[in-house]
């Protein structure tokens, strides 16, 4: 997914992937349902980012760093107002060499790439994510971003649901204990 986040389901997409990266110390299952482990380019391939298969360890390494160091901009995401979420992204954004394009290759259609074809891996799939974050909130503020509603969990999510009613991460664990210890509480009330 090299190309550039600007349908709704692109846009998702990312984020998805985006938060399936910042939750890799977990060990948790991502929310495309792939098994991520701890393998950042596992993540990548998986969420159909084509040249990750080809790049080097050093540009997945650098990807990873900038994901971590993002981690308290996206950690306070969900708690952020439009003004203050747009002025942090601003922030991320000046670091990227965007540079939009209008390419078709690969069978995809027209489409835009945020980067030059010779940029780095890691600078193509961060200014993917970044447009992806810049779309989101300009399009529904930043209520579609959440933490994990169970107690021992602080994993991050995209809520891509109709209703915006997710309250658990990818890890059908957290629900699960915590409807279950809602449902005994109750039980021991009556």
């Amino acid at each position: 997914m090299y190309v550039a986040s600007v349908t709704e389901s692109e846009v998702r997409a990312t984020l998805e992937t985006m938060f399936d990266l910042a939750n890799l110390e977990h060990g948790q299952q991502g929310d495309h349902g792939d098994a991520t482990g701890d393998d950042p380019r596992s993540v990548l391939e998986s969420a159909g980012f084509s040249r990750a298969t080809e790049a080097s360890a050093a540009s997945v390494q650098r990807l990873a760093q900038r994901i971590e160091s993002m981690l308290p901009f996206l950690r306070e995401l969900p708690d952020l107002d439009i003004d203050s979420a747009a002025a942090k992204l601003n922030a991320e954004l000046t670091e990227i060499p965007i540079t939009p394009s209008i390419v078709d290759h690969g069978g995809v259609g027209p489409h835009i790439h945020w980067t030059p074809p010779t940029a780095r891996f890691d600078d193509q799939v961060m200014a993917d994510i970044l447009m992806a974050l810049a779309q989101e909130i300009c399009d529904n503020g930043t209520i579609r971003f959440g933490r994990c509603g169970a107690d021992d969990c602080d994993r991050l999510f995209y809520d891509a649901t109709r209703n915006r009613s997710k309250r658990f991460c990818s890890d059908p664990r957290c629900a699960s204990r915590t409807h279950t210890a809602d449902h005994r509480a109750r039980r021991r009330d009556t």
